[in-house]
């Protein structure tokens, strides 16, 4: 049977249309939410450190460049498992819907260097069913060929349930992958995009990939029909991510996270957390992280969104910024 589009499916579904209609009013739903979070479950935020390095190419001095920003965050993966969760979706042609293979590649090399005792690449796409096809025609095969590194399927993993520490959704529980459960260390590393529901689809937004669709179905509805901003808050604290690099050398703007139109914001942000790590993004997309209501929320228990205990390193994110087209209900979003 043809996979329905998530277009389709979701407009088509009564709750999933209240639930755009929330989403393209982040600013309302903000200041409607509850703060439902288990505080032992999470310390404060502390100071973060982001990384926005120049990047021009897929093609010449990636690895070094990726080298140089994980070494500028400090991170740590000695004797740890790490898994690498991508943003692979779609595959249509001159549409660059996924974070690059050649990108994902090079953060093994560089890991593996760096003394991880593993390196896999993880994901569950929520859009086609078919993942080796994904795979396969977006060129991660081929990137990853000779690599040490596996690649899983997340829709079809082993699961562990996991009770929630927050409550944004009612859904109390999450099915999780076990790959994404036992590894030492989770990085998100998302492709840098506007979304037609959420207004940004970076790190946190990300993690939705980490919940198999063989439980919660194409395109992911059951988190659509908690509430998408709800469930990417819910979602990413059950995930945790540690690190985040986000791929924003040709990211995507207008109609995302699929139908959109490239943009060169010419960056690869690396951060030591994902919240601060989306903060600085949207801010170089030319987006008020402020606006964006999942963010803003998460900011208050997951991670850093306060910019000036964001050490950034790198581009002068001020002078970096491209701003993103934004579809018009997303407006309001503009810094």
């Amino acid at each position: 049977m043809k996979p329905i589009s998530r277009r389709t499916f979701l407009l088509g579904s009564a709750t999933a249309v209240a639930g755009a209609a929330a989403a393209a009013s982040a600013g309302d739903w903000l200041r409607r939410a509850p703060a439902p979070w288990d505080h032992s479950a999470f310390p404060p935020p502390g100071e973060a450190r982001v990384a926005v390095l120049r990047a021009t190419s897929y093609d010449r001095g990636l690895e070094e460049i990726v080298a140089g920003g994980l070494q500028a965050i400090g991170v740590d993966v000695r004797g740890a498992s790490v898994v690498l969760k991508p943003n692979l979706v779609e595959v249509r042609e001159g549409v660059p819907i996924n974070t690059d293979p050649r990108l994902v590649a090079a953060a093994v090399l560089s890991l593996r260097r760096l003394g991880a005792s593993s390196v896999t690449v993880a994901e569950g796409p929520g859009h086609r069913r078919d993942t080796k096809y994904v795979r396969a025609q977006s060129g991660f095969d081929e990137a990853l060929r000779g690599l040490d590194a596996r690649f899983v399927d997340l829709n079809t993993d082993s699961l562990v349930q996991r009770k929630l520490s927050s409550s944004f959704t009612s859904l109390g529980s999450l099915w999780l992958p076990r790959t994404i459960v036992e590894a030492d260390v989770v990085i998100s590393m998302p492709k840098m995009k506007t979304h037609h529901w959420a207004g940004a689809t970076l790190s946190l937004k990300n993690c939705f990939g980490c919940v198999p669709g063989r439980v919660y179905g194409w395109p992911k509805n059951v988190l659509h029909f908690a509430g998408i901003e709800p469930a990417i808050i819910d979602v990413a604290a059950a995930v945790r991510p540690r690190y985040a690099i986000v791929d924003g050398i040709v990211g995507m703007q207008g109609n995302g996270p699929i139908t959109g139109i490239p943009a060169k914001a010419g960056v690869l942000l690396f951060g030591d957390d994902p919240v601060a790590t989306d903060v600085i993004a949207a801010t170089l997309m030319g987006i008020d992280p402020s606006r964006l209501g999942y963010l803003a929320q998460a900011s208050r228990f997951l991670g850093q969104g306060d910019r000036a205990r964001i050490r950034t390193e790198g581009e002068d994110v001020d002078r970096a910024v491209v701003p993103f087209d934004l579809i018009p209900q997303f407006a309001s979003l503009r810094g």
